[in-house]
């Protein structure tokens, strides 16, 4: 974003360097004064985005405040009330760069203009307070000055708008069970920082492979087959059946008391909760927001427009990152017919790229055999104690990651090749292995939990709405 604005400033500057005439000289501070504004408000909207850019002062207002345990947090209550109520002249926030601690989150790392674009101007006030339009998130006000020997300052408003996305509460949710009572059936899923949901029963080779939850478990990159114990700071196991362990330990039974982080038998009361994401809406909104993909029989992938008989493209083409950074967006991957799932229209999509990030719904099955090893990068883990507090979050490099956000399924995956992932899956039939020692491993992104979906914009400016004050 910063080369852009530069790139921006500077053909503006030189194409009003070029006129020679009386006035020039403050129509270039204007139109420089203009776009800081208007570049400012991409940069805060990246406080809604990023919980590594938000100021510590805001992560509780700008957070989603709304909403109830069964469908997660949300910017609005049930009559569709934005959390922002606040006026102009009494807003919900209020920042100005004449306070010194306010000066410092406008215009310091990293929140505020940092680098280039302080030589260039600075934020000297921002307001958000509640939307002008009903149904829109709020309005945002955001004064940038430029820097010389003649400072023009120019006020920017536009409405925010927040895209209707639920949040994903667990590392893993599916809709049947994990494992098979068969040689080498177990479950393939090893979950880090997060809940396992499963609809169905748990089947385990061992009663090690179930992680037991402890304050003392060490927060790192390594993976519970290192282990003779699996242990995590934050797992739960909700189980609508039974947890069956094929070896288990000697002179126990098969189906051996757990640990009090394993709950068994929740179905049919009070049932297992599984996120939920509409098939209709969430095409909708791939369709304006994301990239919309149909899958053939083949297992290659055609654009919206795409003609009939239009050869597709591999998977590999499409949903490959190659650098960490190089999100993909949100990407539908719809049914062969176009029509909602049901088992004679759900192809089959295989995910066979080093590295990808995205938010990819595929309303289809899906299989994993990642070619290399994958990409490393920082983290955060959770919270203490389920806390948002960013200082109780704990950074960690992860290395050898394939997949980096969500991974939603309408029906089955399959791994082939031993896969790892920062962030979350939901399949809505199970996760299965075909090889002996191709596991997913998941360490959970808590910021899913909060409805924040790197790469998505879920909160954008409203068309239409621009303005300068």
């Amino acid at each position: 974003m910063l080369m852009l604005i530069l790139s921006v400033l500077g053909m503006t500057s030189l194409y009003l360097a070029g006129q020679d005439r009386p006035g020039i000289a403050a129509m270039r501070e204007e139109t420089v004064a203009e776009q800081l504004a208007d570049s400012a408000t991409d940069l805060i909207m990246t406080w809604f985005h990023d919980s590594s850019t938000t100021p510590a002062a805001l992560r509780e207002v700008l957070i989603r405040r709304q909403g109830d345990p069964m469908t997660g947090p949300s910017f609005f209550d049930a009559a569709l009330h934005s959390q922002f109520a606040g006026t102009a002249d009494h807003p919900d926030v209020l920042l100005d760069a004449g306070n010194a601690g306010d000066n410092n989150i406008l215009n310091g790392p990293p929140s505020g203009f940092v680098g280039a674009l302080r030589d260039i101007g600075r934020l000297t006030r921002f307001k958000l307070y509640g939307p002008l339009r009903p149904g829109l998130l709020a309005t945002m006000e955001v004064t940038a000055s430029t820097i010389g020997g003649r400072p023009l300052a120019r006020t920017v408003q536009v409405q925010l708008g927040a895209l209707s996305i639920p949040p994903i509460r667990s590392a893993i949710q599916v809709s049947g069970g994990l494992g098979t009572a068969q040689a080498d059936g177990e479950s393939p899923v090893r979950v880090h920082w997060g809940d396992q949901r499963i609809a169905g029963s748990l089947v385990v080779k061992r009663m090690e492979d179930v992680a037991m939850k402890t304050s003392d478990a060490p927060v790192t990159e390594q993976p519970y087959d290192s282990l003779k114990q699996a242990i995590d700071r934050w797992t739960e196991y909700w189980i609508g059946g039974d947890l069956t362990v094929m070896l288990p330990p000697p002179g126990q039974s098969v189906h051996p008391v757990p640990s009090q982080n394993v709950h068994l038998q929740q179905s049919p009361s009070p049932g297992v909760r599984l996120d939920h994401w509409d098939y209709e809406a969430m095409k909708k909104t791939a369709l304006r927001h994301g990239v919309y993909y149909r899958l053939d029989r083949q297992g290659l992938l055609h654009h919206q427009d795409a003609s009939e008989g239009e050869q597709g493209f591999s998977p590999s083409d499409l949903l490959t990152s190659q650098t960490v950074g190089n999100h993909r967006g949100l990407v539908f991957v719809d049914t062969m017919d176009g029509e909602p799932p049901r088992d004679a229209n759900m192809g089959t999509l295989v995910l066979d790229s080093e590295y990808l990030e995205s938010v990819l719904i595929v309303q289809g099955h899906v299989v994993l055999k990642p070619q290399g090893g994958g990409r490393s990068f920082p983290v955060l883990s959770p919270g203490q104690n389920g806390t948002r507090v960013l200082g109780t979050r704990i950074p960690v490099n992860l290395s050898g990651i394939h997949f980096r956000g969500l991974l939603w399924v309408g029906g089955t995956v399959t791994v082939e090749q031993p896969t790892k992932l920062f962030g979350a899956v939901k399949a809505g039939g199970t996760v299965m292995s075909v090889n002996r020692g191709a596991t997913l491993e998941i360490w959970y992104d808590a910021d899913l939990a909060q409805g924040l979906f790197r790469g998505v914009p879920v909160v954008y400016k409203a068309p239409g709405t621009w303005r300068v004050l």
